[in-house]
């Protein structure tokens, strides 16, 4: 939906949806004007895997400006005037606005109030609808809000107008004859003022009521009670949002709807450390694995600062026989800038190429490159065996991150390569974890940590010291395994397949092997 009077079409806002919590459950568009923003403003409630698409851009980060509006008990939540002026003032300067919030935007989201304020300063805007709350519930509880034999009708309530500052309150007598099912929405401390009103104006004490929390995620759960035992089931302290409400006869008809509960890693929360504009994948996979996934960066790619060493590798790039690529990093950040100083392809002339493995072989296949060199094992000595004994008078290039091992490069060497090493990326720690993350992991929140390099091994052991011991650790490989150990931490898992997805099904058959004895 768009605005037809804008008077700057210039610029844009664009109010999206990101859904009810699972991060895949946005839309397609919704995905696309992310990646596009500049600078995107966010409910607190949006999963902040969602958030990564804004900060994609092909294989590599963009600059964006990620702003959430505040969160409830932790600090002073932004007013809506402040937001109406947030929006307005970037997209003023030229920036591209995307006003990100939970479900979807027209459905208790004082979206009228924001298009109301885009259209008086004459701003172009767009309106991304989501999937509401209710329907998710519906879906992944199966319980049906509409039924042909008790409920050909539905009301979406928002229990926060149950008892408003000014004395206004909803139609209670009209709500309890209503002929069919009621959702509430932000419900839950409110719960017993209009459960008892339903109640007090015909709605029997006995109907049926489905309380669905984080519906769609990992932490998914579902209570069934009365109306008249709402009370009592939701007395403060005893749940927190969110959560929705769904009252009627059509709780009696749920489905046995397990396939979200029956997922291999339902119930688990996994923290992915890949560098963020990497995470995105490994993030969305787990999530299809039924898993709950919070992001922490633990190291940093970044371009070099000089990149005068890798031109001048590029320039003469005819003298090599090999380029070695040991990771897929290197493949992005080499030929991003091969191309990036005026070459193409054909610049690489009769080079051979060496990957470390299938990751980074995949990455060169993006640029129609088949890797020549693919080891079985996917670590620095089974390439430089595989790469075999005829190397002595061959020129090799590494093309390398700032840091890491020098085995292969002393192996070539020994074997009497002539090897030139480059750095093509730089790798960093994080020096800091975010603190909600650090405490998450502090208070047993978290139940796996995905440990994908020796580098982030390291960050991990300096960013969270002995709070590693409150969750279990995956390692990638045995030499990332190694690194772990070492440190006092030795991981639960490590992947028999060198690979994000092996890393995966190891923590799955961890889990399998837990599940089975509980």
């Amino acid at each position: 939906m768009q605005n037809k009077s804008g008077k700057n079409k210039s610029v844009k806002v664009t109010i999206v949806g990101a859904g009810p919590g699972d991060p895949t459950l946005i839309t397609m568009r919704g995905l696309k004007v992310l990646q596009q923003a500049d600078v995107v403003l966010y409910d607190y409630l949006v999963n902040p895997t969602v958030l990564d698409h804004a900060e994609l851009s092909g294989d590599g980060p963009r600059e964006v400006e990620l702003v959430c509006l505040g969160r409830h008990g932790t600090g002073r939540m932004l007013s809506q005037e402040e937001i109406n002026g947030r929006m307005i003032e970037a997209a003023q300067a030229g920036k591209r606005v995307v006003r990100l919030k939970g479900g979807d935007p027209a459905i208790f989201g004082r979206t009228s109030e924001e298009i109301a304020a885009l259209e008086a300063a004459g701003i172009c805007y767009e309106i991304v609808p989501g999937v509401t709350a209710a329907a998710a519930a519906s879906c992944v509880a199966g319980i049906p809000i509409t039924h042909r034999e008790c409920a050909s009708a539905v009301a979406f309530v928002t229990g926060k107008q149950c008892r408003s500052a000014d004395g206004d309150s909803l139609d209670m007598a009209s709500l309890a004859r209503f002929p069919g099912t009621l959702v509430f929405y932000m419900g839950v401390t409110t719960a017993p003022a209009w459960s008892a009103e339903l109640i007090e104006h015909g709605k029997p004490a006995e109907t049926p009521v489905a309380i669905v929390k984080r519906c769609t995620l990992a932490g998914q759960k579902i209570i069934k009670t009365t109306l008249g035992e709402l009370p009592e089931v939701l007395a403060p302290g005893e749940l927190r949002p969110p959560a929705v409400v769904i009252v009627g006869e059509v709780v009696r008809a749920q489905a046995d709807a397990k396939f979200l509960t029956s997922q291999h890693l339902f119930g688990r929360t996994v923290l992915v450390t890949r560098p963020r504009h990497q995470s995105a994948e490994m993030a969305l996979t787990l999530a299809e694995w039924g898993a709950a996934t919070r992001l922490q960066p633990a190291i940093d790619i970044t371009p070099p600062k000089d990149t005068s060493a890798v031109d001048a590798a590029i320039a003469k790039l005819a003298k090599f026989d090999w380029l070695v690529f040991s990771s897929a990093n290197g493949v992005y950040f080499f030929l991003e800038r091969l191309l990036h100083t005026g070459h193409d392809l054909r610049h690489l002339g009769t080079c051979r190429l060496a990957a470390i493995g299938p990751a980074t072989a995949a990455k060169l296949q993006e640029y129609h490159l088949h890797a020549d060199c693919l080891p079985a094992e996917y670590r620095a000595e089974a390439l430089a065996e595989k790469l075999g004994t005829d190397t002595a008078g061959k020129r090799f290039l590494l093309l390398r991150a700032s840091r890491g091992r020098e085995v292969l490069a002393e192996t070539l060497t020994a074997s009497g390569a002539i090897v030139e090493q480059v750095v093509v990326y730089e790798s960093s720690d994080v020096s800091a974890s975010d603190p909600e993350i650090a405490e998450a992991l502090a208070d047993g929140q978290i139940d796996w940590i995905t440990v994908t390099s020796s580098a982030i091994a390291r960050s991990l052991v300096q960013m969270f010291g002995a709070s590693l011991q409150h969750a279990k650790l995956a390692a990638i490989s045995p030499l990332t395994a190694e690194v772990l150990t070492d440190a006092g931490y030795t991981p639960a898992a490590v992947a028999k397949e060198y690979t994000t997805a092996g890393l995966i099904e190891a923590i799955f058959n961890e889990e399998r092997g837990v599940r089975s004895e509980e």
